[in-house]
């Protein structure tokens, strides 16, 4: 167990994650902590942070090591008074999760909502990964830290979903941009990757996938099983692995620019 330790412990290091209500990022907080890490939940909604923070102290009795911080992640001088507020609650900040995100709404081309295309599109290209990593990144240039991060990217990171397109278009950016600042910040030894989770129910995506009347799966919800090799939605727990890896500098210290698919295969369906 102490090479196991060594190698994906985190004790000591302290990880943000922004849209800390979520469920996505409340199971990746429940990895980091049982890793030993301290965590600070950001969310522009201080009652989901919080109700995120009582739910994780229960799970891992570990309130003394996670901090609930409200946030506006789309600007600049919310995301600097967040960083200090962590580091004086919980010390250095090692490693920034970009989780938050969602979409809103399904349409055509022509029908599309533009004032929510771009709502949706700074959502999870602005506040879901620009300005947070502007700000946290430049924290830890100016300070000497080699930090990590983690975006979020999609499925339509990859191959574009329909019907969703500022969903589609951000998530198609993270990927890049994960490419392009993982080059720009190798030279300050900060690593920056993603992970790029397939079909997890969670609160977005919940009503297109499962019809809340009957339980059973909507025709959308049949196309993803269908469409996926392993033949069933993913367990939020099944992100912790792929999460602790990427955070530790000892077992991906030289893992830079990558995005990794945690899909059931959905990515490498064919006929």
């Amino acid at each position: 167990m102490n090479y196991l330790d060594d190698m994906f412990g985190l004790n000591e290091r302290t990880v943000v994650i922004t849209g800390g209500g979520g469920v996505i990022a409340g199971a990746m907080a429940e990895a980091l902590l049982k890793a030993g890490a301290r965590v600070a939940l950001w969310d522009i909604e201080k009652k989901f942070s919080d109700a995120a923070v009582e739910r994780l102290t229960e799970k891992t009795g570990a309130g003394d090591r996670i901090l609930g911080v409200q946030v506006d992640a789309m600007r600049e001088e919310s995301v600097r008074d967040a960083v200090k507020t962590t580091e004086d609650g919980l010390g250095r900040l090692d490693v920034l999760i970009n989780a938050a995100g969602g979409n809103r709404g399904k349409s055509s081309f022509i029908e599309t909502d533009m004032e929510q295309f771009e709502f949706v599109l700074k959502l999870n290209l602005v506040a879901g990964l620009m300005v947070p990593t502007k700000v946290v990144a430049k924290h830890w240039i100016d300070n000497g830290i080699e930090g990590a991060i983690i975006n979020l990217a999609s499925m339509s990171s990859y191959v574009p979903l329909s019907g969703v397109w500022a969903y589609d278009a951000a998530k198609a950016a993270v990927l890049n941009l994960t490419m392009a600042a993982s080059k720009e910040f190798a030279a300050h030894k900060i690593r920056v990757n993603a992970l790029a989770p397939g079909f997890f129910i969670g609160k977005q995506n919940r009503a297109l996938l499962i019809d809340e009347k009957t339980g059973d799966l909507t025709p959308r919800g049949q196309d993803v099983i269908r469409h996926t090799p392993a033949g069933r939605f993913g367990e939020v727990s099944e992100l912790a692995g792929a999460t602790l890896f990427l955070a530790s500098n000892t077992a991906a210290g030289f893992v830079t620019g990558v995005t990794l698919p945690i899909d059931g295969g959905y990515l490498i369906d064919n006929i």
